[in-house]
């Protein structure tokens, strides 16, 4: 497992560069999602596939720029499911973007995951790395290389509230829930990358990241195993919980397609727990 983190370290570094020196233009293809391809998703997915493709405990990789399995070592056991650079759209804004990572032994389904990481490219490079048992660890770079800065924990109740979506095909009772919360306090804190705001809200110690089934995406839009399992792992470890809208947990997600996706509610255990009464959905 170790070895797969060096190679994550390392691609991380190369992805970097690509979004400092890249062309932001469009490629000419689509996505698994039928989504255009920016010419800079399509080459940090290349840098993964080729960082990856010489790790011999590597069984399998799948991308969310990519439909399908891209099969590589028979005798490796772990697949790596992967977003190259969440957020992308935001490039071309100087916003931060980032790299997601599920590391999973077997089926591909949320209790099979042993693993997950992210990378954060703003100001600087941070990386956060979880794995079964221990708290989510924290590194940044320093000249080109990740140092370990500290474990990552949240709070009971944050402050923050990132919520996702179009607000005019939100649900009455999700607007009213998510407008609670502002009458209470909290604070907005939305990019648009999903990496960026669940690691503000990681780091800053709670809060809320929702993105609910809608009219236009009533299964939500992130996707199971790229995006919403990783996170959930990630947010358990550091305490936290990790539901779908009926209060089920996120790690127990069984995805049927390598791209289905799911509404999705990450945060601190007071704000999930004000969720899940305001879903009317069991604690």
């Amino acid at each position: 497992m170790q070895n797969i983190f060096d190679t994550i370290k390392k691609v991380a570094i190369k992805i970097d560069h690509a979004i400092k020196t890249e062309d932001l233009g469009y490629s000419n293809s689509e996505n698994s999602s039928g989504e255009d391809q920016l010419k800079l998703d399509v080459q940090c997915d290349y840098l993964i596939e080729e960082a990856f493709k010489d790790i011999s405990e590597v069984k399998a990789l799948v991308s969310e720029e990519k439909e399908g399995v891209m099969e590589l070592h028979d005798n490796g056991n772990y697949t790596i499911c992967y977003d190259p650079l969440d957020g992308s759209s935001l490039v071309d804004v100087n916003l931060s973007v980032g790299t997601i990572f599920g590391i999973y032994e077997g089926e591909l389904k949320g209790e099979n995951l042993v693993a997950s990481a992210y990378v954060v490219y703003g100001p600087r490079i941070e990386l956060i790395i979880a794995t079964k048992g221990e708290k989510p660890l924290l590194y940044r770079v320093n000249e080109g290389v990740f140092n370990f800065i500290s474990e990552v924990t949240l709070n009971e109740k944050g402050k923050l509230n990132a919520p996702g979506g179009t607000q005019q095909n939100w649900a009455t009772y999700h607007k009213a829930f998510i407008d609670s919360l502002f009458a209470e306090g909290y604070r907005l804190r939305y990019s648009g990358g999903m990496v960026p705001d669940l690691h503000q809200i990681l780091l800053k110690g709670g809060g809320l990241f929702s993105y609910p089934g809608t009219t236009d995406k009533p299964e939500g839009k992130l996707r199971q195993l790229f995006e919403v399992i990783p996170f959930a792992f990630i947010y358990e470890q550091a305490g936290g919980q990790a539901i779908d809208n009926n209060g089920v947990r996120l790690m127990e997600l069984v995805p049927r397609h390598p791209h289905d996706t799911s509404p999705c509610f990450f945060g601190s255990n007071s704000e999930i727990d004000a969720l899940k009464k305001a879903y009317g959905v069991s604690q």
